[in-house]
């Protein structure tokens, strides 16, 4: 069962990607939140958040890296 809990996002400190383009065309930043990693549009950061625990995150990053979500 998942548990549903409040999560801070006014102090988040938000990176993007090193390769990301100078004008953030098409990025997407992320905050490290202790037990979540949020993840958010860098066009629009008032916006939703995605928030993924480490694991799900994790599983995020390789399939990504191994190009399952590539267009």
């Amino acid at each position: 069962m998942h548990s549903v809990q409040r999560v801070a996002l006014a102090n988040a400190i938000w990176r993007r990607s090193a390769r990301s383009t100078a004008t953030g065309e098409n990025c997407v930043e992320v905050s490290d939140l202790r037990r979540v990693v949020a993840v958010r549009d860098s066009k629009d950061a008032a916006g939703p958040k995605l928030l993924l625990d480490r694991a799900a995150f994790g599983a995020l990053l390789g399939a990504i890296r191994s190009g399952a979500h590539d267009l």
